[in-house]
């Protein structure tokens, strides 16, 4: 059975992206905002793993990560930022929640694949789901 993944980006044509090069081995789950992934996720839904932007507008990838993890539900999901920020090395260390994983806009699809698949294994081993 495939793993779930849900995958927030305001760019549609990263969102087909991301779908291409990941359906093969996941379920995708796509939002194109903050919000819509949050209500998304309120509706009961669990993926493995979240892929999101940071820079998105209104609801943010960092408001909506920080929503995510000061959550007592989805804390302990994983996450992987894309950013195409310059400075996404530093916003990341500032940040008051740890992410996972975190690439920069344009990525390369095999680090990305490795990452989760790294990312993932940790997880299984420590019985989360």
């Amino acid at each position: 059975m495939k793993k779930n993944l849900l995958v927030v980006d305001d760019d549609l044509s990263i969102l087909k992206l991301l779908n291409f090069i990941l359906s093969k081995d996941y379920d995708i789950v796509v939002k194109t905002s903050g919000f819509e992934a949050l209500d998304w996720l309120e509706e009961g839904n669990m993926p493995e793993l979240i892929i999101s932007d940071l820079a998105m507008p209104t609801f943010d990838g960092q408001a909506f990560v920080k929503n995510v993890k000061i959550s007592g539900f989805y804390k302990d999901i994983p996450v992987v930022l894309l950013s195409a920020a310059d400075d996404l090395d530093e916003q990341v260390s500032r940040m008051p929640f740890q992410v996972d994983a975190y690439l920069h806009k344009p990525f390369n699809p095999t680090v990305l694949k490795a990452e989760i698949s790294k990312i993932l294994q940790v997880y299984d081993t420590t019985n989360y789901n």
